[in-house]
């Protein structure tokens, strides 16, 4: 029986079957000349579980290596007019994947017009999306970005430097800036308000008014978070300037606007929805200036 992809024990030889039609050949690999495994060979040697991992990391690093060298328009040592930068060594990785952890060679580079980023590694797997995530909650919650790099390295075993986290968290303001500005449908009736979170501003913590805004949907009556602004306080200019930007994105004119009675909202839909009826929120309804009024 013809076997395919079989290394021979003793002196480093493969048998390989280059056409399913003719003879299988021998070659012999020198280890000092080859520098991975045929991945057939790695799969027969350590299975499934243990030689997929291992395939996947010979191609992706090979694959990161090509993806440098069209990142800096010339192979390494190339002689070229259009180079942009030049290489500079390998910096290891865990990559955590679908198929287990890999342990990545990510090619390095310098003098370039900007940093070369494995494409690969940038759109990752569900899991790294996961991560991604979990780096990103631990951000907002106020950690610090060398705090977060050092719990994800002693709980997962990741190696996520500060840098790493400050260019996730600028990629997560790009995506939240997309949402806010998105295209909304026409609204029926609105639920506005805001809450106060504590903000660091020039090295000062300091109160910040988060505003709100959730509305009901007139063609199919579900519910929807409309947009979210922030503002160091309730004044009326900050909450025209919210409205403002929800009216230009298309909710139309609501039938309804539901609010608590602060000066600033009620100066601002008078300024930007004055057609529109105001309804007070029953739980500020039945409260009074030295605070609420039991039933």
């Amino acid at each position: 029986m013809r076997q395919r992809g079989l290394k021979a024990p003793d002196q480093g030889w493969k048998l390989r079957v280059l056409n399913p039609n003719t003879a299988p050949t021998m070659t012999r690999h020198h280890k000092d000349t080859t520098p991975t495994e045929d991945p057939i060979n790695l799969l027969l040697q350590h299975g499934l579980s243990d030689g997929l991992p291992q395939i996947a990391e010979m191609i992706v690093n090979a694959a990161m290596l090509i993806e440098r060298s069209t990142h800096l328009k010339a192979d390494l040592y190339e002689r070229s007019e259009a180079r942009n930068g030049y290489a500079n060594g390998l910096k290891d990785r865990t990559f955590h994947s679908s198929v287990g952890p890999l342990a990545l060679r990510v090619p390095q580079t310098r003098g370039s017009d900007k940093p070369y980023q494995p494409s690969m590694l940038e759109s990752g797997s569900r899991s790294d999306r996961s991560l991604k995530v979990a780096i990103a909650e631990m951000y907002l919650q106020g950690v610090s970005t060398r705090r977060v790099a050092k719990v994800m390295e002693k709980m997962c075993g990741l190696s996520v430097s500060s840098t790493q986290v400050s260019n996730l968290t600028a990629e997560l303001d790009e995506t939240f800036e997309l949402w806010r500005n998105r295209e909304l449908p026409e609204i029926a009736h609105m639920i506005i308000d805001a809450t106060y979170i504590k903000v660091r501003i020039a090295g000062c913590v300091r109160d910040c008014a988060v505003f709100t805004a959730i509305g009901v949907r007139r063609e199919d009556g579900k519910r929807m978070v409309l947009g979210v602004s922030a503002a160091l306080s309730e004044a009326e200019v900050h909450w025209r300037d919210f409205l403002v930007s929800l009216k230009e994105r298309g909710i139309g004119i609501p039938d309804s606007i539901t609010s608590d009675a602060h000066e600033g909202i009620r100066a601002a839909l008078r300024a930007v929805f004055n057609a529109t009826p105001w309804l007070l929120c029953l739980y500020w309804a039945g409260c009074s200036p030295s605070g609420c009024l039991s039933p």
